[in-house]
């Protein structure tokens, strides 16, 4: 399966699913003027490389988002469903959660998709500032 990427603008993240490598990683902000839109063809495309898995294999997903708006949580919340819907058909999944460290408010949104999602080992990770 190709792997599927998405530039970055000032209003989507990067997205940016290297299959060949089990890696999948979404950065930036998330504000689309549609967000079904945008994320339908992630959607589309990480359903067809879940489908192809075998049961063993482990994904290494890595979520950072500076900011995203409500429309785009349901969206977010969706892709991390169907990972953990993998998940609980025997594929390991490890999420890591970024934040900015003075984010308390995407901090707790990672920790609570532990809570939510529980078939995922998740990581809660401040961003590293250089």
């Amino acid at each position: 399966m190709n792997d599927f990427h998405l530039a970055p603008t000032g209003e989507t993240p990067e997205i940016h699913f290297e299959y060949s490598r089990n890696r999948l990683s979404v950065a930036g902000e998330s504000y689309p003027e549609n967000a079904m839109t945008f994320y339908a063809p992630i959607r589309s495309s990480l359903a067809q490389y879940l489908e192809q898995l075998s049961v063993d294999a482990a994904v290494e997903a890595h979520f950072a988002f500076k900011y995203f708006n409500s429309s785009s949580t349901k969206l977010i919340r969706h892709l991390i469903g169907m990972l953990n819907d993998a998940a609980s058909q025997g594929v390991r999944v490890a999420l890591h959660w970024y934040h900015d460290p003075d984010d308390d408010m995407m901090m707790e949104f990672g920790m609570d998709l532990g809570e939510e999602y529980r078939q995922i080992a998740l990581k809660v990770s401040p961003l590293e500032t250089a």
